[in-house]
């Protein structure tokens, strides 16, 4: 089982299963395996992840491995690893670092397994891999060709150090394809966030007040899930556009301040830090429910929440409740999942068809950071970087082929019609 790192290795046999099961679904993904398993572009190369060990997970491991590289995999939420997966992953040879629960001590100490193993590309959810490198191993980054990023969080880290001049390899922004924030955190985001909170709580979504903290691609989909389960949803911004966008789309905005008055249910989806605080939860209805589906556990202020309420008491696995006030008649709100992403701390993610179209940008990112490398005179910058549109396009194509759709062709008076400008009224 080599160095891995996991629970329990006898959960192998179901971790296959799923595995087996997840890829019935990631066709466009099998396809871009196929691709690899030809080019062995990665041949001699090992890439570190810092990745949430899902069942699809696994099946991006399976793809970059036919490819000819050398895997190691860590963890990149305490609470999101499937076990019988990372099992699975181990017995196959894969070096593997994580287990549902795990401490903050041994996510770091997992983490360093990988980075300790010299990657030469990295693959990152979160940005915490590439931040470990350049604060504790800068020897490393020499050796590094370059890295990619699936989610927002992890691409605002990474343009701030873009920005600082901290940044010293080429990242891909895999949030920012087409076919990844407008699919995964969109469809998947808003699907995966409501299973998640009702496997934590049974929660009736139906004639509820749910607030939606942010209305980027992942609020969007949350509060379209929300409505169409029957709630009344508000939304809550810092963004005049998306706050208008919001209005548009049929729902209610206002201030924190002021939804929290009136909510039943609380989901942050920012990216940002104390989003809602003790001041909210003072004014909060009992039993109103606050849950994160933002990547850290930094959206619920838990730590004024706690100095304001006590510890709390854990009433279910993923449910935790808190008494706001005097002991006499105290009101209750409950969080869930500790404030962590409650769609994989509770559930099991995003479905594995989106999983599938973000995974193969995941892949074919690195593909591109392996064929540009050192091109020119100093080859890829050290900055962050969108794929190109051909890419994001080929996935789409990819995808619909797994669907079994097709789509017209332009003809050629079209494409002239599209080149040219003299035609007109």
């Amino acid at each position: 089982m080599n160095d891995s790192k996991i629970k329990d290795i006898s959960l192998a046999a179901q971790g296959l299963e799923n595995i087996e099961l997840a890829e019935r679904d990631m066709g466009a993904l099998l396809e871009v395996r196929r691709k690899f398993a030809k080019s062995q572009i990665f041949k001699g190369l090992k890439i570190g992840m810092a990745l949430h060990v899902t069942k699809e997970t696994a099946v991006l491991v399976r793809t970059l491995r036919a490819g000819g590289a050398e895997v190691w995999l860590a963890s990149c939420n305490p609470l999101s690893t499937q076990d019988d997966v990372a099992a699975a992953l181990a017995k196959e040879g894969v070096h593997v670092y994580g287990h549902k629960g795990e401490s903050e001590k041994d996510y770091y100490k997992f983490l360093k397994c990988v980075v300790e193993a010299k990657p030469n590309l990295t693959i990152d959810d979160g940005c915490d891999l590439v931040a470990e490198i350049h604060k504790n191993y800068p020897e490393l980054l020499k050796g590094i060709i370059g890295g990619c990023e699936e989610t927002t969080t992890g691409i605002i880290r990474l343009k701030s150090m873009e920005k600082a001049g901290a940044l010293k390899y080429p990242v891909v922004a895999v949030n920012d394809n087409k076919t990844k924030h407008l699919m995964d955190n969109y469809y998947g985001t808003g699907q995966s966030t409501l299973d998640g909170i009702m496997r934590a709580c049974n929660f009736m979504f139906a004639g509820k007040t749910v607030v939606v903290a942010g209305y980027g691609s992942c609020g969007k989909g949350v509060a379209m899930r929300a409505r169409g389960m029957g709630a009344r949803v508000i939304v809550t911004e810092v963004d005049n556009f998306r706050g208008l966008q919001a209005m548009m789309d049929g729902h209610m905005v206002m201030k924190m301040s002021e939804a929290a008055k009136v909510g039943e249910l609380f989901v942050t989806v920012t990216g940002d830090v104390n989003v809602i605080r003790a001041e909210h939860v003072k004014v909060m209805k009992d039993g109103a429910i606050l849950a994160n589906s933002g990547h850290f556990n930094c959206e619920i202020d838990l730590e004024g929440i706690e100095k304001m309420c006590g510890k709390g008491r854990q009433v279910r696995p993923a449910m935790k409740e808190y008494s706001v006030g005097a002991k006499a008649g105290a009101k209750k709100i409950f969080v869930l999942a500790d404030g962590r992403l409650v769609n994989l701390a509770a559930a099991e993610g995003h479905p594995s068809e989106v999983m599938s179209l973000s995974f193969c940008g995941q892949a074919l990112a690195c593909e591109f950071l392996v064929k540009n490398a050192g091109k020119g005179s100093k080859g890829l910058a050290a900055t962050v970087h969108t794929l190109p549109e051909e890419i994001d396009d080929y996935i789409s194509a990819l995808q619909l082929k797994a669907m079994g759709v097709e789509i017209d062709k332009l003809t050629e008076d079209q494409k002239k019609y599209l080149a040219g400008w003299e035609s007109g009224t």
